[in-house]
């Protein structure tokens, strides 16, 4: 099977042999795929071995007989999505969420839409927790585990802004009164989540709490290796 021009990103690279790279990419229409990049590391192939890095849009072209494909062309149709600072690692949360959650070869095209977004929105300086709390939802919904943001689940009733709500995994929100369960969380914060408006940084601190403990189900026991990594470099207060 070939494929040609398929727009994606380069979510990781590894070396493989002694001139070749092994990549994992996120593809418009194929969604995740595993491919060879042969003799790209050797010195004259330099200039397209520069281009196969992650934040850069690419025209992938490969040809495939199981489920590793073999790089046949690579086209940069513009320049890398430039990221500074703390959104360098968030970029890199966001690309361990597509390897950790995507099956290979299966099509999430809405998906790749979210992504591209969220790599501008980290770029161009937005909120950063807002831009990832909205990439999150959206990973939810396109694995078929999106989250009900409307009505109560027991009442059918619009959450209304001002009560606090119990987020139920296998339910929904509910009204908080006498339950214990789940995640707290107001209704405000779901409406804002549901509309991808401002989140201030309660409704952030709230969405957070949310989504974590919507995806730790699919994560499993394994820790996110760029959460990890971003702990440990925040600054300790010092011992008393």
């Amino acid at each position: 099977m070939r494929t040609d021009n398929e727009r994606g990103f380069v979510l990781h690279r590894y070396p493989y042999g002694e001139t070749s790279l092994l990549l994992e990419a996120f593809t418009h229409g194929c969604g995740r795929v595993g491919l060879v990049a042969r003799g790209v590391r050797r010195p004259g192939k330099a200039f397209a071995g520069a281009h196969l890095r992650p934040f850069q849009p690419l025209l992938l072209s490969w040809s495939a007989r199981g489920d590793l494909g073999t790089l046949t062309r690579v086209e940069a149709p513009e320049t890398a999505i430039e990221l500074k600072g703390s959104a360098v690692w968030c970029a890199f949360y966001v690309n361990e969420l597509v390897l950790r959650l995507l099956h290979r070869h299966e099509a999430h095209t809405d998906l790749y839409g979210a992504y591209d977004d969220v790599l501008r929105r980290l770029a161009e300086g937005s909120c950063q927790e807002q831009a990832l709390r909205i990439f999150e939802k959206r990973l939810l919904a396109s694995l078929g585990y999106g989250l009900a943001l409307v009505c109560d689940a027991r009442t059918g009733e619009r959450l209304r802004a001002e009560w606090l709500y119990r987020y139920l995994p296998d339910e929904g929100p509910v009204a908080a009164d006498g339950e214990s369960r789940g995640v707290a969380v107001k209704g405000a914060t779901l409406t804002a989540l549901a509309h991808e408006t401002f989140l201030d940084p309660e409704q952030l601190r709230e969405a957070k709490s949310l989504l974590r403990a919507a995806l730790a189900p699919l994560l499993g026991a394994k820790p996110l290796y760029t959460r990890s990594l971003f702990r440990s470099m925040q600054p300790h207060p010092p011992q008393s």
